[in-house]
């Protein structure tokens, strides 16, 4: 079974001064503009400053000010974009950021990075980058280009772990695996103490998690199966100083990091990735709307050849 872990991510700031998305929108019009995407909202949690959903795929916060939505699978996050311009207006939007990383089958999708970029046009101007090479890992970028200039203190990371060992892969698609089962595994006791903790355990495969404490956010997407494993995170905690920990349990064969924000990446990539993996890339940009982004994928070099996958060929088989 193929699923696309492959998150697209958007982040929408608008002017506080003029509404509250955390106040001003009923969960009526989130269901709505999650609909857009083709996904549907599952559960939700809440503090006074933070309201998170938990999606069929992936995950939407929504603060006073800002809101952050990551869908994946075949998805049409850009239409949900589309569907929140509609209905709020461009002025009121302070900065908008899209990204899409790359697909394990892109030719599935049913649009591509450039697609989304043109429907974004037509109601703000922009700016795009690729963050990587093209034949590897990479994360692309949109933001609007405007008068806005982010916050220094405002600092969000990713990490993006690929083929994660047979261990955890084996552990995470075992049969009734309950969400404390995970949790369990995955130390979140450890990394998320005094959260609010809302998961969902898919079937027959699939787990995600939303987790907030006053401001702060943490989201787990994991896709375990073995020919496609991947499992990310995003939060504006410190997810470099938390990857030991998170690699330890995981064990990818590969890893990307990505910081906004984070101003002393290099020395706390130096710091905190295991000597097993080695850097394939390394990309900064001080993006016009204030942002600095870093970007880094790692490997962990094999030192034996392996045996091919043998494929399915009848039958209906993404993966082909």
């Amino acid at each position: 079974m193929f699923f696309e872990g492959s998150e697209k991510k958007a982040e929408i700031q608008i002017n506080a001064n003029k509404l509250s998305l955390l106040n001003d929108f009923d969960d009526k019009f989130w269901s709505a503009l999650v609909a857009h995407s083709r996904a549907k909202i599952l559960s939700s949690i809440r503090n006074k400053h933070c309201k998170a959903y938990l999606l069929s795929e992936s995950s939407l916060f929504v603060w006073h000010d800002r809101l952050l939505i990551l869908t994946c699978g075949q998805t049409q996050l850009v239409n949900a974009i589309e569907f929140f311009i509609q209905k709020v207006g461009v002025d009121k939007i302070e900065q908008l950021t899209y990204q899409r990383k790359n697909e394990y089958f892109a030719h599935e999708q049913p649009s591509c990075f450039g697609d989304d970029v043109k429907i974004l046009n037509k109601y703000m101007q922009g700016k795009a980058y690729r963050f990587g090479e093209m034949d590897s890992h990479h994360n692309y970028i949109f933001h609007q280009d405007n008068h806005f200039i982010a916050d220094k203190a405002d600092k969000t990371y990713e990490l993006l772990a690929y083929q994660i060992s047979d261990h955890a892969s084996k552990k995470l698609t075992t049969p009734h695996l309950s969400r404390e089962d995970i949790r369990a595994f995955l130390a979140l006791d450890t990394l998320l103490p005094d959260f609010i903790i809302d998961d969902f355990v898919f079937q027959p495969y699939g787990y995600s998690l939303n987790a907030i404490n006053q401001h702060h956010y943490l989201t787990i997407h994991v896709t375990p199966q073995a020919d496609s494993s991947y499992v990310s995170f995003e939060s504006n905690l410190n997810l470099l100083e938390l990857a030991p920990k998170i690699l330890a349990i995981l064990k990818p064969a590969s890893f990307d990091l990505l910081s906004f924000n984070e101003f002393t990446f290099q020395q706390k990539i130096a710091a905190n990735i295991p000597s097993e993996y080695v850097s394939k890339s390394l990309v900064n940009k001080q993006l016009s709307n204030g942002y600095e982004v870093c970007f880094a994928n790692f490997i962990r070099p094999q030192h034996q050849f392996t045996t091919p996958a043998q494929l399915t060929i009848t039958g209906e088989n993404h993966a082909l």
